[in-house]
């Protein structure tokens, strides 16, 4: 299967990010904590070059906590700071601030030093689509002034947002990169919600979420579709043991593959089977 979405709004995101980062002071690059470099946009590297950066790995609540700990020290391996925060609970929306403050120190004292008088900091908050980015200008503004929803593409135009005296924001809409070079990395955005489902063959995204849960998280996968031997039949098979065992079944009594494909998708993406992280340092 090859997954490819780039919607017009996005080549011009990205042509407004590129013109409004002499503006900015730091960029807070939104991941998903459950697929964080799957989630992170390559041209993101190449659009901010230089930039001063704070990677937020959003819905850590969705990861595994001891896994999400590791790709924070994966990060700081790298010399980029990273926090774990989860923006619809509201939690680490503390430390953002303070993190920026930090990272910015060494500007900021220059500019003490010369007398210029601080000023709040100007961040931008970029990010794939539907990663949580309107969601944390909520939360950090403390009010419903980003759109928010939970299909990509919400955000389509840029909005500086205010927030106490000490930070401004710049949202920017979503932006994916027009070709994936690894088609696994599709299929992990395709089954965390980032990629619209009419797009996909869902299909293929349930059968790779079967096969993920298989090698990071055997017994949830056996417990939850009450799979006892596992993965170890034909795909077609796995998928009559699973609709016969969640009633997903047709009315001459035959397995409705459509309804095991939406609910084995769905029961990933709403923790059914707890929180998961589809992608571990050491994979890499």
């Amino acid at each position: 299967m090859t997954i490819q979405w780039f919607p017009g709004h996005m080549a011009k995101a990205r042509r407004q990010v590129t013109e409004k980062l002499k503006l900015i002071d730091i960029i807070f690059e939104l991941v998903d904590a459950r697929i964080p470099l799957s989630s992170r946009n390559p041209m993101i590297d190449e659009i901010i070059q230089h930039k001063p950066r704070l990677i937020l790995l959003n819905k850590a609540d969705m990861a595994d906590k001891q896994i999400t700990q590791e790709w924070i020290q994966y990060f700081q391996q790298r010399g980029l700071r990273a926090i774990a925060i989860n923006s619809k609970a509201g939690s680490g929306m503390r430390e953002i601030t303070s993190a920026a403050q930090d990272t910015l120190a060494e500007k900021i004292d220059r500019l003490k030093a010369k007398g210029v008088k601080p000023r709040a900091i100007r961040a931008m908050i970029v990010g794939i689509p539907n990663v949580g980015k309107s969601t944390l200008i909520n939360r950090l503004a403390k009010k419903n002034i980003a759109k928010t929803g939970n299909t990509p593409g919400v955000t389509k135009a840029q909005q500086w947002i205010k927030v106490g005296k000490e930070l401004e924001l710049l949202d920017t809409p979503g932006i994916l990169w027009p070709k994936f070079e690894d088609q696994e990395v599709g299929l992990k955005l395709a089954l965390t919600g980032a990629i619209k489902d009419a797009i996909l063959n869902l299909e293929d995204v349930a059968v790779y979420g079967l096969k993920i849960l298989e090698q990071h998280y055997p017994d949830r996968l056996k417990e939850h579709f009450r799979l006892e031997a596992g993965l170890s039949h034909e795909i077609a098979k796995i998928f009559d043991i699973i609709g016969e065992n969640k009633g997903c079944i047709s009315r001459n009594g035959e397995t409705d593959y459509d309804k095991v494909t939406e609910l084995i998708i769905r029961d990933i993406r709403n923790e059914k089977l707890g929180p998961l992280s589809l992608e571990r340092p050491e994979d890499e």
